[in-house]
């Protein structure tokens, strides 16, 4: 894909599963990246990776509830290589509970990566793009970013907000792209934060089916590589075999 070739793309929650998986497949593509996380022995160990496979990457330490730390790594992206053309915004949490088992402080943890990191986000690199002209701002939203289930009411409507506030910043530009990736299950570690006994047992019978994170770092692939003008508002990727 062409069109990816010498792409600057910064990449949040990098460090495993969906973000380490685009980071490497971005840098195979061509593209430059800037991945970042709060775990930086495996975003180092990534970079060492990608760099010894021949791609461009650098490495900062990325703490998306952090207004801050995000404005900075987007200035980051932006001296190292000159530009920002796409951030893919993919840190996220996902300690599911029934609400009744009022765990308030995983509530908002949730609000606070999944929502207002992506705010964070867009806030730091609307500037940017808005300079150049040009940009993209991909969000990773869910399949429960679609339809809500038992014991995942907070992290559903933490990944319905991120489909609104992409559709709403899609409709009010019109020379950056807004695309919307929502997975279904992903071979991943976002299960390992749940800590309520209940939702644990029940996401283990649900990711009994599951895609690899390069199926869908395939399809941020796709989505950054088309042409300027061409916006791919939203894709759904999801097991072949998955009844949800």
């Amino acid at each position: 894909m062409s069109n990816i070739q010498g792409k600057v793309v910064a990449i949040t929650g990098a460090s495993s599963g969906i973000g380490e998986a685009t980071a490497r497949v971005l840098a195979a593509a061509g593209a430059h990246v800037l991945i970042g996380a709060r775990r930086m022995d495996r975003l180092e160990r990534l970079a060492d990776e990608i760099a010894a496979a021949g791609g461009s990457v650098r490495v900062r330490r990325l703490d998306v509830t952090s207004r801050m730390d995000v404005e900075a790594f987007a200035r980051h992206a932006r001296s190292e290589f000159g530009r920002l053309d796409a951030i893919v915004n993919n840190a996220g949490v996902m300690p599911l509970s029934p609400l009744a088992a009022l765990k308030v402080d995983e509530w908002d943890r949730m609000v606070d990566v999944n929502i207002k990191g992506v705010l964070y986000s867009i806030a730091a690199v609307l500037p940017i793009m808005g300079e150049q002209g040009r940009g993209q701002i991909v969000n990773l939203s869910s399949i429960g970013g679609h339809s809500v289930s038992p014991t995942a009411a907070v992290y559903c409507a933490t990944k319905f907000a991120v489909c609104a506030i992409s559709d709403g910043l899609r409709q009010e530009t019109d020379k950056i792209r807004v695309t919307v990736i929502s997975p279904g299950t992903t071979t991943s570690e976002l299960a390992d934060t749940i800590t309520d006994p209940t939702a644990r047992d029940a996401m283990t019978a649900w990711r009994a089916i599951t895609i690899s994170p390069e199926a869908v770092a395939n399809a941020i692939l796709y989505a950054v590589s088309q042409p300027d003008d061409v916006d791919v508002s939203e894709i759904i990727i999801r097991p072949t075999a998955s009844p949800h």
